[in-house]
């Protein structure tokens, strides 16, 4: 018995919803069937993709592998069909909002295809915290977070990992030779001007726990409240940085910043696709969905 289509796009509902039942309820079957299909596909791939509890399902590291796989082709199959098989007249604009930084460099250039196809879209920027809020209101279709909502009303999908990069210009570089780095630890960086995004360090204070073991203990000279200046200050030698490599791969492609370290184990944070629960939503809102994850992942 081959795998189906409808299996994993009950998988995938199951997943989000965290219930056999509020799957079941969404897709328009009786819960039987979605046990049925769950277990017909757990029996084709020989894992076991949920545990059943009293009062839900949970994933297992094995569904949340298989969830990483096919719920990019799931959503953006399932919005084609809604999209232009329903009859349905084009609805009201999206509102998706997320990071300023990472909208600008990979989002809004990775959703061009849809728009060109009359797809209609409004961006808004800001911190996670306040955009969840304005999505658990309604303000708001998607967001990607930094961080993962645990609100019930939200369901919640991983996106993409960003990874850290600690970094300076190359004539910067040049005053702190690695070996020296590698036997100093960040001691080695004390004469350099630090630039954050906000003088609480965020970026920088993970990228010390996971690299050196211990909090920075440094002063920024500079701090510019997006990532872009930042960069841009970094490669005019104002000073050195953590930042994401999504957005300085070109500049690290042509040289213009550097890396000062390349550890083993590089820090990593992860963006999540966030909606409401339990709403059909706009039929663009599926094909929106599907297509960010099918492009994100090329931007690792």
């Amino acid at each position: 018995m081959a795998v189906q289509l409808g299996w994993l796009r009950t998988f995938v509902t199951v997943y989000r919803l965290g219930s056999f039942t509020k799957a079941a309820q969404k897709l328009g079957l009786s819960q039987p069937a979605v046990t049925h299909q769950v277990r017909n596909l757990e029996r084709e791939l020989g894992r076991t993709l949920f545990e059943r509890l009293p009062h839900g399902a949970q994933p297992t590291p094995a569904a949340e592998g298989l969830l990483r796989e096919v719920q990019g082709p799931i959503d953006a199959l399932g919005g084609v069909v809604e999209r232009n098989l329903s009859g349905a007249p084009a609805g009201r604009p999206l509102h998706l909002a997320g990071p300023v930084e990472l909208m600008t460099t990979r989002v809004i250039p990775a959703v061009s295809e849809l728009i060109e196809e009359g797809m209609r879209l409004h961006f808004s920027f800001g911190l996670a915290d306040e955009l969840l809020a304005r999505l658990d209101e309604g303000e708001l279709d998607l967001v990607l977070s930094t961080i993962r909502p645990r609100g019930r009303g939200l369901a919640v999908t991983p996106l993409v990992d960003e990874e850290f990069v600690l970094l300076a210009s190359p004539e910067l570089a040049a005053r702190v030779p690695r070996e020296r780095l590698l036997a100093e630890g960040p001691d080695a960086l004390a004469e350099l001007p630090l630039i954050s995004y906000a003088e609480s360090l965020p970026i920088i204070r993970r990228y010390w726990r996971t690299v050196f073991d211990r909090r920075p203990t440094m002063t920024p000279a500079v701090v510019v409240p997006d990532l872009r200046g930042a960069l841009a200050a970094v490669r005019s030698s104002a000073g050195f940085s953590v930042l994401p490599t999504y957005l300085c791969a070109e500049e690290l492609a042509r040289g213009e910043v550097v890396p000062l370290l390349e550890p083993e184990v590089s820090p990593l944070n992860t963006f999540f696709l966030a909606v409401r629960k339990g709403e059909p939503g706009p039929p663009d809102l599926t094909a929106l969905h599907g297509h960010l994850l099918l492009k994100a992942r090329l931007w690792s």
